[in-house]
């Protein structure tokens, strides 16, 4: 091979193994399980067909990991629980396995993540919690914990992971890497266990937004097909001052004016705006419980007559209440989120996109969150930003903000419903202008 040659899947796919394998207690924690013969198979067969020229497309041949919540067929579906380890077994897999393996990608192994997707921290007692990848004495972000981890330590090149409330970029900003929540529809959830039916949605997280385009075509089964490119010249962002802002770490808040000086320097139209009378309502009609409690309570309802004691007693305590939502505050807050969707796009009509911070915390230590109560408030803070773009339903992007050193911050683009493709396109060219500070 040329030194100017591209690494083959199999190479790739040892390197990555090795490195898992050297990561010891680590890797371990990041993967609940390896499908090592599988991934060597699936590799063998991408760089045959590469030497053939009959590529699939550009998910041929890349590293994946998905995480323990999608069906795998011929295992249970665990979803980051022990309860589920004696299921039955899947029966198919779930629609974005399939995808995935049509697209010839090598699916190294599942993923760590909280148990059953129930909190943006990231600690799972049942499994071990996979460290931050700058600091594994750190949080890694949750509930895609394992699946944020694995990119930003190499172990592979794409991680598809769920996000309900932040659950795709918590881990993201925390780690430093890209992640993608697209609008709910675009993406199938069959074969996926669920938290929340209104807000469960999947996306990827990878090193650049040229990944994270690649896989959102493949989840959704869309052609990528090259699509109109944006600049940053010119670009409406508006700036939500205010509540998303608040409890927000002095090096969060740097790193973002950092930023909006870059983009601001490099055309985009910047402006404060006063969106908390909407932003804020999403909390103000869930204070006496989340859609997601509800939803959840519902889908927990056998499992948790069956086998209380072995859930983690925090997502059992936050399960427990949606259980005291009745039907009719449940009914009142579906009908109240679709009047706001239709506020929330006449808001957005005059921007490109909305920019925020990912989260308002730097990655807090693990031993840290010890005690339920500042478990619980972490949690609260890191889910506030992001959740509320589940509850509009409107896709959001995290890209690591520049921050020169230290520990990962996040940066949030908010796009207009249905619009993914053009948030990717406009996350691209915002992306050119955030990493060309770091070189």
């Amino acid at each position: 091979m040329s030194a100017q040659a591209k690494p083959s899947s199999t190479q790739r796919l040892e390197q990555a193994l090795a490195a898992i394998d050297q990561a010891g207690d680590e890797g371990r924690r990041t993967f609940t399980r390896l499908y090592t013969s599988d991934a060597r198979a699936a590799a063998a067969a991408a760089d045959a067909r590469s030497r053939a020229g009959r590529c699939f497309g550009p998910m041929d041949g890349r590293l994946v990991s998905i995480k323990d919540l999608f069906d795998v067929a011929g295992e249970p579906t665990t979803a980051g629980s022990v309860i589920l380890q004696d299921a039955a077994p899947a029966t198919r897999d779930a629609t974005v396995v399939r995808r995935l393996r049509a697209a010839g990608a090598v699916i190294v192994g599942k993923t760590n993540m909280t148990e059953f997707a129930f909190s943006g921290v990231g600690i799972n007692p049942h499994y071990g919690t996979p460290g931050n990848s700058r600091d594994a004495a750190r949080i890694p972000g949750g509930s895609s914990s394992g699946a944020g981890v694995s990119v930003a330590r190499n172990f592979v090149e794409i991680a598809i992971g769920s996000d309900t409330g932040g659950s795709v970029r918590i881990p993201a900003a925390l780690n430093g890497i890209v992640g993608f929540k697209p609008t709910q529809a675009r993406v199938p959830r069959e074969g996926a266990f669920p938290l929340s039916y209104s807000l469960d949605t999947i996306g990827p997280l990878c090193h650049n937004v040229a990944d994270a385009l690649a896989a959102d075509a493949m989840l959704s089964g869309v052609d990528l097909e090259p699509g109109a490119t944006r600049s940053v010249p010119g670009l409406r962002l508006g700036i939500p001052r205010g509540l998303m802002f608040t409890e927000a770490q002095t090096e969060v808040l740097e790193a973002f004016d950092r930023a909006m000086a870059l983009l601001g320097g490099a055309g985009a139209r910047l402006s404060d705006e006063a969106m908390d009378d909407l932003l804020g309502e999403p909390f103000r009609l869930q204070e006496q419980g989340t859609l997601a409690a509800a939803e959840a309570a519902s889908i927990h309802q056998h499992l948790l007559k069956e086998h209380p004691e072995a859930y983690d007693p925090i997502v059992l305590g936050r399960i427990r209440h949606g259980e005291t939502i009745g039907a009719a505050r449940y009914i009142t807050m579906v009908q109240a989120r679709t009047q706001l969707l239709r506020h929330i796009d006449a808001r957005l009509a005059g921007f490109d996109a909305l920019v925020l911070p990912t989260v308002p915390l730097l990655a807090p230590r693990i031993d840290a969150l010890s005690e339920e109560r500042a478990f619980l408030r972490t949690n609260g803070l890191l889910l506030r930003n992001p959740s509320v773009f589940n509850f509009f339903d409107l896709p959001a992007l995290s890209l690591p903000a520049p921050t020169g050193t230290g520990l990962p911050v996040g940066l949030m683009l908010v796009g207009r419903r249905g619009a993914d493709r053009d948030l990717l396109a406009i996350g691209s060219a915002i992306e050119s202008v955030l990493t060309s500070a770091n070189r």
